[in-house]
């Protein structure tokens, strides 16, 4: 009997225990399940905010697209003429989109125009003559020279860039003259856009320009044109190769001189002749490089 009464005891907490085991298992199931649901939202919303501030930073550098040496302001027209001796003098025509008279940088000492970005016209002359201008930059949006344009004996001046946007001078356009060249000039490919020229056009003493393809918009040139021409040591451009530059000119309404340009062929002028429609009156051609045009063109000397 004794025997019988442990054996139903040891039954009883057998399976009380095997039952308690149970409830507990399937309770730690259904928390682990709640917990792996939460955790997917966590992420959800940890992508959804990566990408916002992904386009948010798109629109921060739409915003950085300004250029440099733009004209922010119009104070209209200078009145009268002015020489700009020194860096600070530039200052006074900042923001002017013209000036009625004449504008003159001689024996100055400033070395940028970049305040000369509004100037968009010169009612006058404009002389750049014996400067330290490495560049014509600030003169990038003049379009006009009422009178006459020279650029002469500036030694470190390499190109006429700056000069873009003209497309007419009033009066002569003189790039270098005898013992004022522009030693250090290579080429006028800044005069792109140039159309006409009102009176003479002169290119002399550049002792570094090798041709003059700048000037293919040229159509004409309503007084003498001379290339080199006048003096057998100075006045001649003696690296000058071609005048292929000169393709669209059909009128010049005064003389034509072309010498001592000692690399330059005779067949240049010739070929230049043959094109010229209206003019010159009178040519004057020596001691460029001696060549034999085959076949001769009609007009040549």
């Amino acid at each position: 009997m004794r025997y019988l009464l442990l054996m139903a005891l040891a039954t009883v907490l057998i399976c009380g225990g095997c039952s308690k085991n149970s409830s507990s298992g399937d309770g730690g199931t259904t928390d682990t399940d709640t917990d792996t649901d939460a955790d997917t939202d966590t992420d959800s919303d940890a992508d959804t905010d990566t990408d916002s501030d992904t386009d948010s930073d798109t629109d921060t550098d739409s915003d950085t697209d300004t250029g440099p040496n733009e004209c922010t302001q119009d104070l209209g027209e200078y009145s009268g003429s002015l020489s700009i001796d020194t860096q600070a003098d530039v200052a006074t025509l900042a923001g002017y989109t013209s000036i009625s008279g004449s504008l003159i940088l001689r024996f100055t000492s400033c070395t940028d125009l970049s305040e000369l970005i509004c100037l968009t016209s010169v009612g006058g002359g404009l002389s750049i003559e014996a400067t330290p201008l490495p560049s014509l930059d600030g003169l990038s949006a003049l379009t006009s020279v009422g009178f006459s344009l020279h650029i002469e004996a500036n030694p470190v001046l390499t190109n006429l860039d700056g000069l873009s946007a003209l497309t007419s001078v009033g009066g002569d356009l003189r790039i270098g003259s005898l013992d004022l060249g522009n030693n250090a000039l290579t080429n006028l490919d800044g005069l792109s856009a140039l159309t006409s020229v009102g009176d003479d056009l002169s290119i002399t003493s550049n002792h570094a320009l090798t041709n003059v393809d700048g000037l293919s918009a040229l159509t004409s040139v309503g007084g003498d044109l001379h290339i080199g021409y006048s003096d057998p040591f100075v006045g001649g451009n003696p690296v000058l190769t071609n005048l292929d530059g000169l393709s669209a000119l059909t009128s010049v309404g005064g003389d034509l001189g072309i010498g001592y340009n000692y690399t330059l062929p005779d067949c240049e002028v010739c070929d230049l002749l043959d094109q010229i429609t209206t003019g010159p009156t009178s040519i004057d051609v020596h001691d460029n490089l001696d060549d034999t045009c085959t076949p001769v063109p009609a007009n040549c000397p």
